[in-house]
């Protein structure tokens, strides 16, 4: 049997309102994957230097130990230790600061993403990898997931688990779908920031989400590529965006 824990990895508040870090820990057995790392250790412990005032002032960003991974598995009665894989949607700082808490796991990203991460991209934090974990990078399509290009992950699990290239918000980001006991989950990373963006095309957030975006054309046809897997398939899935807090509350 699977379990599948949710964790809350990042707390936001901002003009625009209240935000979050939906991040999972898929358990099976002793073997744990985490999906998405969120705000770290030492960035919670000391932000200014790890992080920089210019995006914490920019992002909105309030840090509380508590909530990173690390001290969340441990809530759970878990060992860290037995996070052997994290998989990144994208690297951006708030998705990938816990990757320094687990520097024995290795990490699983799109090949696009972690080229661009490497290219000197401004809106990455190149220190956020300067642990220099294990990589393992996906660059082929070699599946298909509910009619869309997919890419299987290689972690020797029961669990069937994907890349779903969704491309716009950065060069390289991915949502991620795992089939847990007979049931599919949706992680759809950045590819929305609200849920309500799924059937307001016009919804207020739409301006953050355009300034956030490397490609904002590439974003607005991921975007549209989710609204027309969830229109056919949602029923038959759990889904759900990174940074929705009432998704975390369903």
């Amino acid at each position: 049997m699977t379990s599948v824990h949710h964790l809350n990895c990042v707390k936001i508040e901002s003009p625009l309102g209240s935000a979050i870090g939906h991040c999972l820990l898929l358990q099976e057995n002793e073997k744990f994957v985490l999906i998405d790392a969120g705000i770290g250790i030492s960035e919670s412990q000391e932000p200014d230097k790890y992080l920089g005032k210019e995006l914490i002032e920019v992002t909105g960003f309030v840090f509380d130990e508590a909530l990173t991974a690390l001290n969340q598995i441990k809530g759970l009665g878990l060992d860290p230790f037995n996070v052997k894989h994290i998989i990144c949607s994208h690297l951006d700082p708030d998705h990938i600061g816990g990757l320094a808490d687990f520097p024995w796991a290795t990490v699983h990203v799109s090949h696009e993403e972690y080229t661009t991460f490497t290219s000197g991209h401004e809106r990455y934090l190149p220190q956020q990898l300067a642990h220099q974990p294990e990589l393992r990078l996906y660059e082929s399509n070699d599946v298909s997931w509910f009619g869309l290009p997919a890419r299987k992950l290689a972690l020797e699990l029961e669990t069937e688990i994907y890349l779903i290239p969704l491309f716009g918000h950065t060069l390289g980001h991915c949502g991620i779908a795992l089939k847990v006991n007979d049931k599919w989950i949706f992680y759809a990373g950045d590819a929305y920031y609200l849920r309500a963006e799924l059937l307001d095309k016009n919804h207020p957030v739409d301006q953050l989400a355009t300034m956030r975006a490397v490609d904002n054309t590439m974003r607005l046809k991921s975007l549209e590529t989710v609204r027309q897997l969830l229109e056919k398939y949602g029923a038959e899935m759990e889904y759900f965006g990174y940074h929705d807090p009432t998704e975390f509350l369903e």
